[in-house]
């Protein structure tokens, strides 16, 4: 797959993810921890806010890995 492509593809992925997982997020946020304390408050919007980092990082990998015909091509 041409890398043009795939950073396309990747792109619309994180978008996407990014959008849907803030969503689910606050959503949690508001129907769980409305009677919480400020501080699970903080620890859950802390993590929250870091954790949709570990599926990205898996696509901009994903994203930035040569496709075969471009190792190939570097090879020659």
């Amino acid at each position: 797959m041409p890398t043009r492509l795939k950073s396309f593809i990747g792109m619309l992925l994180l978008v996407t993810m990014v959008i849907v997982y803030a969503l689910v997020a606050t959503t949690v946020a508001t129907y769980r921890l409305a009677d919480s304390e400020w501080y699970i408050h903080l620890a859950f919007f802390g993590l929250s806010g870091l954790l949709w980092v570990v599926p990205a990082m898996f696509v901009i990998s994903w994203m930035l890995k040569p496709s075969k015909k471009e190792i190939e091509r570097n090879k020659q």
